[in-house]
């Protein structure tokens, strides 16, 4: 499961990183950064169309798998919280109201039991 959430993290991050550089690019209506990284040249390499639709549509795209990242992840998260607390119910039984395990508890008790009668003065 831990490899699973570490690749899903992974990608998260490559996509909000390619969605940032993505939005930069598309024209807009003054100057905009896609025309310093050569997005008004770029023109004629999309064809007759322009980068427009190829970058609307990457976009378009990289959104998706960004929002399918977060539920991926919002999941994971609620699941891993599911499992410490039923981890934490199961072994509440175990514990004494001061949160100290009750086998601890015990071990001390019998041992100042057994150092209480050691010391214990002898009667004549």
């Amino acid at each position: 499961m831990e490899f699973l959430e570490t690749s899903v993290v992974v990608v998260h991050v490559l996509v909000c990183l390619a969605l940032v550089v993505l939005v930069l690019l598309q024209q807009g209506k003054g100057a905009e950064a896609g025309a310093s990284f050569g997005g008004g040249a770029s023109q004629t390499v999309f064809g007759s169309q322009g980068s427009g639709s190829f970058l609307t549509q990457s976009t378009k795209w990289l959104a998706v798998i960004f929002f399918a990242t977060s539920m991926s992840l919002a999941y994971i998260a609620k699941e891993q919280a599911d499992l410490s607390a039923v981890a934490a119910t199961s072994l509440a039984p175990l514990l004494s109201e001061d949160g100290v395990p009750a086998v601890v508890d015990d071990a001390v008790l019998e041992l100042e039991s057994t150092n209480a009668a050691d010391e214990a003065p002898e009667l004549e």
